[in-house]
């Protein structure tokens, strides 16, 4: 699973809005920070959990799944367990006529499914993270680590 960074960085720019499958309502959850950076960082961000659905995160209403989002998603990213991905990204292919690209999270690998998205001509990236990918490809990277956007008051 080898990106250029280029081809990363123009999945990105070209990114308007990110259907984010599995996120959490939990602050704390990765789900919960990349889409809420996501989401700063000026993309329009879709929640998809069943869990929460009818619940707001970010000012959007969380969807039961992706039959329920608008039709314009570009991007649908998917922070579930790499068994539960075909199915996904089958309803993904089948409600996006636009859909350009499928983003596996960190430990998720699906090479069924990506062969399915790709032969739809839509690009696949798996066990990578959007946010991380964002920092590094625009000079967001602190020394430290993984910026989060968390400040702490005990500096």
């Amino acid at each position: 699973m080898e990106y250029t960074d280029g081809h990363l960085k123009d999945i990105l720019i070209g990114t308007r809005k990110i259907a984010v499958v599995g996120v959490s309502m939990n602050p704390v959850r990765p789900s919960y920070y990349v889409a809420r950076y996501l989401k700063l960082k000026g993309f329009a961000v879709i929640p998809v959990n069943p869990g929460h659905a009818g619940q707001t995160l970010f000012g959007e209403t969380v969807r039961a799944g992706l039959a329920d989002c608008p039709a314009d998603v570009d991007m649908v990213d998917i922070f579930r367990r790499s068994e539960h991905v075909p199915p996904i990204v089958d309803e993904a292919l089948a409600c996006f006529p636009g859909l350009r690209t499928v983003w596996m999270q960190i430990g998720v690998v699906s090479e069924e499914a990506r062969a399915r998205a790709e032969a739809r001509g839509v690009d696949v990236v798996m066990n990578r993270c959007p946010k991380i990918e964002y920092q590094r490809l625009f000079g967001e990277l602190r020394m430290g680590g993984f910026n989060t956007g968390v400040i702490s008051s005990k500096l």
